[in-house]
C-alpha cells in the first residue's frame, strides 16, 4: 500500500488551495490526493510520500455547506457532504437529487468524480449529468467557478475525471419534488433474452409512465440457500421457491429486475391501477412477483443495514469490484461467456448486478467513458473478501472476465476504471485520450493530484 508523508484536515477549501500551490511552486513537488468517506476500490486516494486530504474535515463544525435554493430548485452542496445527509436536508424543502448511487454513504465530490449511477440514471441520467456548477481548485491551487458556460473545458473534464484536473469542493445539483413512498418491487426471471428485453421495454423512452428505478441482478445458487440469504426483501419461503426454479431449469441462479414506482398519497390509487397494467406487459415467471411499500427514505439507503452486516464479519473494507459498461449489442453473448460461464457454480458472495442505461442521458463530453451504443448495460460484480485468499481468488476472477469480454472482441468500458499502464488508460479513453492529456497539463502541469490512479506512471 501506498502510504502518505502526511494527512491535511482542512477547515476551509483555502486551506486546500494553499496547500496545493505549495506543492506547486515548490522545487520538489509532491503527490496530493482528496480522500473522501474511504470507499475507493483499488488505491485511488493514496499519495505515495505525499498529502492526503481529507475531504470529510471540511463539514466538522460547518452548518452551512447545504444551501438550498427551493425557488431556483438546485442545492449548493460542500463536495465532502455524504449523499445521505443531503437527502435529509433537502426534504426539509420537500425536494431531492433526481439521480442518485445505491449506496449513499458517499462523498458528493466523490461520486461526481466518477460519474453516479444507479437505476434512475436511464431518466435523469447519471449523477454527473445533474450537475450545473463546480469550484474546482486545480492543480496550481487556483479556486475556479466552472459550468458550461463558464470555464466549461475545466467542468467537463472534472466530472468523471477522477480527480485528475482538480479538487471539487462545492457542487450545484438540479433538484425536484420529492416523492413520499415507493412501490419496490421484485421480478424472477429465469432466462436472459425475456430478462433484458423487459429492462430494455422498461426504459423505453416511451415509457414515461413506468418505473421510476430500474436495475437487473443475477442472484446466484449460493444466495438462495443458507448463510448466503439476506433477508431485507425476501422471506425464507421466497428463497426456498427461488431456489426450486433456478434448480428445476438447471440454472447456476435467477435473474430479477428490480423496479420501483414513486407516488405521494393523494394520487396512491391511480399508480397502483397504472403499475398493474404495466406489469401485464412484462413476461416474468408467473406468481414470482414479490412487493413492498416503503417511505422513499427506506428505499434510498436500503444498503446501509447491510454495510453494517458486513462490517461485523469483516467483509466491508475490502471491496475488489468489477464495473463494466457492455454494449446491448453483446449482453447475451456476456451472459453467456461470465454468468453461465466464468460464474457459475462458483461460490460467488455478493451482489451481481447488470441493467440498462440510455446513451442520450450522458453528456459524452464529460470524462467518464461509455460504449458507443444508445443502449448499454451497468454489470457490476460487487465482492467483498474477508481473507487473503479470497481477496486473490476475486481478483483472479475479475480478470477472467476481463479476458473473456477482450478475447470475445466485447468493447466494454470500465466504470470505476483501474489500469496499471499509460497503454492500458490509452486504450480506455480512445480518441479523449489526447484531450485528457491536454487538460491534465493545463490544469495540473506538475502532475501533482491524485496519483493513485496511475493513469500517467
Amino acid at each position: 500500500m501506498s502510504s502518505p508523508a502526511a494527512v491535511l484536515y482542512p477547515s476551509s477549501p483555502h486551506d486546500i488551495s494553499s496547500l496545493i500551490r505549495f506543492s506547486y511552486t515548490s522545487s520538489n513537488p509532491f503527490y496530493i490526493s482528496p480522500r473522501g468517506n474511504g470507499h475507493s476500490i483499488n488505491g485511488q486516494a493514496t499519495a505515495l510520500d505525499g498529502v492526503v486530504i481529507n475531504m470529510r474535515s471540511l463539514s466538522y463544525g460547518h452548518s452551512n455547506r447545504i444551501n438550498v435554493s427551493e425557488a431556483n430548485r438546485y442545492v449548493d452542496v460542500g463536495a465532502e457532504q455524504l449523499w445521505i445527509d443531503l437527502l435529509h436536508e433537502t426534504l426539509k424543502y420537500e425536494l431531492a437529487p433526481k439521480s442518485w448511487t445505491d449506496y449513499l454513504h458517499l462523498t458528493v465530490g466523490g461520486t461526481l468524480s466518477v460519474g453516479g449511477i444507479s437505476g434512475q440514471t436511464f431518466r435523469y441520467g447519471p449523477q454527473i449529468s445533474n450537475v450545473f456548477e463546480l469550484d474546482v481548485i486545480t492543480g496550481t491551487g487556483k479556486i475556479v467557478t466552472c459550468s458550461k458556460d463558464q470555464n466549461s473545458d475545466l467542468f467537463l473534464a472534472v466530472l468523471g475525471g477522477m480527480g485528475q484536473f482538480g479538487v471539487i469542493t462545492r457542487a450545484r445539483i438540479a433538484l425536484s419534488q420529492a416523492p413520499e413512498k415507493v412501490h419496490w418491487i421484485r421480478l424472477i426471471y429465469t432466462d436472459a433474452i425475456t430478462f433484458t428485453r423487459d429492462q430494455e421495454r422498461l426504459i423505453s423512452t416511451k415509457n414515461q409512465k413506468g418505473f421510476d428505478y430500474v436495475e437487473g441482478s443475477f442472484l446466484v445458487q449460493q444466495g438462495l440457500i443458507g448463510s448466503g440469504r439476506s433477508p431485507e426483501f425476501f422471506t425464507d419461503t421466497d428463497y426456498d421457491r427461488m431456489s426450486q426454479l433456478a434448480t428445476d431449469h438447471g440454472l447456476g441462479g435467477v435473474y430479477y429486475i428490480e423496479g420501483v414506482v414513486y407516488y405521494t398519497e393523494d394520487i396512491a390509487a391511480q399508480v397502483n391501477q397504472e403499475l398493474e397494467l404495466l406489469l401485464e406487459e412484462l413476461s416474468y415467471v408467473p406468481g414470482y412477483v414479490f412487493m413492498q411499500n416503503v417511505s422513499y427514505v427506506e428505499f434510498l439507503d436500503r444498503l446501509h443495514d447491510e454495510e453494517l452486516t458486513q462490517r461485523e464479519i469483516g467483509e466491508w473494507e475490502v471491496h475488489p469490484w468489477l464495473n463494466l459498461f457492455v454494449p446491448k449489442s453483446r449482453i447475451l453473448d456476456f451472459d453467456t461467456g461470465v454468468i453461465k460461464g466464468v460464474l457459475y457454480n462458483t461460490s460467488v458472495s455478493g451482489t451481481i448486478v447488470f441493467y440498462p442505461m440510455n446513451r442520450n442521458m450522458w453528456d459524452v463530453k464529460v470524462s467518464t467513458m461509455i460504449p458507443d451504443e444508445e443502449i448499454f448495460y451497468a454489470f457490476g460484480l460487487l465482492s467483498s473478501a474477508s481473507t487473503g485468499d479470497n481477496l486473490k481468488f476475486l481478483e483472479e476472477q475479475n480478470n477472467k472476465i476481463l479476458q473473456f469480454c477482450k478475447s470475445a472482441g466485447i468493447k466494454y468500458k470500465q466504470y470505476l476504471p483501474h489500469y496499471t499502464t499509460t497503454k492500458g488508460w490509452m486504450e480506455h479513453f480512445g480518441a479523449k485520450w489526447d484531450n485528457f492529456l491536454e487538460m491534465k497539463l493545463k490544469y495540473d502541469p506538475k502532475l501533482i493530484l491524485s496519483p493513485g490512479s496511475t493513469i500517467l506512471s
